[in-house]
């Protein structure tokens, strides 16, 4: 691995353990921190609602927080039972994640446009990570790493909105506005990367 794959790794593997434990915060920091800061009180105390935001942050914090390993070959190789593992952590934590996901789209800030983006990333997500998860259990591996590429590039939604919210907020003045294009900015891009990420591996999915 040359030095601009090490750095690109490492940058990698950073932004997902830090926005991983990003969820944490929410428990230490008043609810008015964040997302929540633009939410109506009476959304705040809706307890299905609470349970699928917590459900989705939490989860998908776990996944986002273990996949990033299931990339390296090297650590792969060495130890193929913990790859299982963390596998295993890794599907579950993401259906239980996505399925919040797309309950919560329905309240998103930004109306019909963020909910219809956020849904979009719930589907998507739950659609590769569940193919992924078949394809390995028919033995099938080009096809299982294919889709976990999909899968995780979803799943790393959470890093690039984080990275774009703050941006077109101040971009355009109007936290609104941004929610609504970050809604599909966050995810669409990382489904092209995964696409050219796939042909570059020469993985078949289909």
């Amino acid at each position: 691995m040359n030095t601009t794959n090490k750095v690109a790794w490492a940058v990698f593997a950073i932004l997902a353990i830090i926005i991983g434990l990003y969820p944490l915060l929410y428990f230490f920091i008043d609810r008015e921190f964040g997302l929540l800061a633009s939410k109506e009180d009476a959304l705040l105390t809706n307890i299905f609602w609470n349970i699928g935001f917590y459900g989705h942050i939490l989860f998908g914090g776990l996944a986002l927080l273990v996949g990033w390993v299931q990339f390296s070959k090297k650590l792969r190789n060495a130890n193929l039972k913990r790859h299982r593992t963390i596998g295993k952590i890794y599907i579950i934590s993401a259906i239980i994640s996505g399925v919040c996901a797309i309950y919560i789209a329905f309240y998103a800030t930004g109306g019909i446009i963020s909910t219809l983006g956020f849904m979009s990333l719930g589907v998507f997500w739950l659609f590769f990570t569940s193919r992924a998860y078949l394809a390995v259990r028919k033995g099938d591996l080009q096809l299982h790493q294919g889709f976990m590429i999909y899968s995780y590039a979803a799943c790393f939604a959470a890093v690039t909105l984080r990275i774009w919210l703050p941006l077109l907020t101040v971009i355009f003045h109007d936290f609104t506005i941004a929610y609504r294009i970050v809604a599909w900015l966050c995810w669409v891009p990382n489904m092209i990367f995964a696409f050219f990420w796939v042909r570059r591996r020469g993985l078949q999915l289909g």
